[in-house]
């Protein structure tokens, strides 16, 4: 009987509790999100508050995260995005065998080849960037670096245009700003966040028409409002996204890297969204 009264006039306590402390409730829900990502940055862009990190200084590869660099690089040289270009033996992946829709012979224009490295994270259609670009992939590449200077991304490296090679790292605040600066460029927002492509392409004589879905699933989603866009995986990245969105009405950069599991890192965005949302729909009493 002791122990029932005990129990009992400790429960009445925790209600009174809730009852003459509202910010009780707040705390549990502003306790920070349980994202699983190895490395994590979640960035108010309008004030450049911080609002979540994890491991966001740590250096670690990127993977694909790459190509949003590829494409401020081949925007910014001006080279004509109405101009055919052809899928070489040169763009064919031999470090990590990826494979491809995009044949050996394939011609597509530039522009077309920009859209599919942004939204479907085609590795060959970013080789093939590179390889045309004048001095070929090494000026590519020198050219990467420089805008990545240009933006103050102190621990970031690339050595390829498509993120294949673990030789591509950053952290995430240095990728904090990547996004930043890919949200500038319209073409960058309209390709990443495209849904689908059906692309007509040749090779040689022959017609082909072949299919692509962005590789971003949350794009899909009516209830995410995302302006920018890209994943990356390889085995030494682990799985990877960065997101330019709209949460509670704020600008957010998110950036998510070294995710394993296969829905790991959709999973930690929308804790982080259902996080940001609790915490901006709360209005203390007065």
């Amino acid at each position: 009987m002791r122990i029932f009264f005990l129990s009992f006039f400790s429960f009445l306590f925790s209600v009174f509790l809730g009852a003459i402390l509202p910010s009780a409730g707040y705390a549990a829900r502003a306790t920070v999100p349980a994202v699983k990502s190895g490395h994590a940055l979640v960035v108010d862009q309008s004030s450049g508050e911080i609002l979540f990190e994890k491991g966001a200084d740590e250096v670690t590869a990127i993977a694909s995260i790459t190509k949003l660099m590829t494409a401020m690089v081949l925007i910014d040289s001006g080279l004509p995005l109405l101009e055919t270009i052809t899928i070489t033996k040169a763009d064919v992946d031999r470090f990590k065998g990826s494979k491809s829709k995009l044949r050996v012979g394939t011609q597509l224009l530039r522009a077309e080849a920009l859209k599919l490295a942004l939204m479907a994270s085609e590795n060959r259609a970013a080789s093939a960037l590179a390889t045309s670009f004048p001095g070929g992939k090494e000026a590519f590449v020198e050219a990467m670096n420089q805008k990545a200077s240009s933006l103050l991304m102190s621990d970031t490296i690339f050595v390829d245009a498509t993120g294949l090679r673990p030789g591509n790292v950053s952290t995430a605040s240095n990728l904090a700003k990547l996004v930043d600066a890919a949200s500038q460029y319209p073409l960058i927002r309209q390709y990443s966040t495209a849904k689908l492509f059906d692309l007509k392409a040749k090779r040689g004589k022959r017609n082909v028409n072949l299919r692509y879905v962005n590789s971003n699933r949350l794009i899909k989603n009516s209830r995410w409002k995302i302006s920018v866009s890209k994943t990356g995986y390889i085995s030494e990245s682990g799985k990877c996204l960065v997101m330019k969105t709209e949460i509670a009405g704020r600008p957010i950069v998110m950036v998510l890297l070294d995710s394993w599991g296969k829905l790991t890192r959709l999973g930690d965005a929308n804790r982080v969204k259902k996080w940001l949302e609790n915490r901006s729909s709360y209005k203390p009493k007065t």
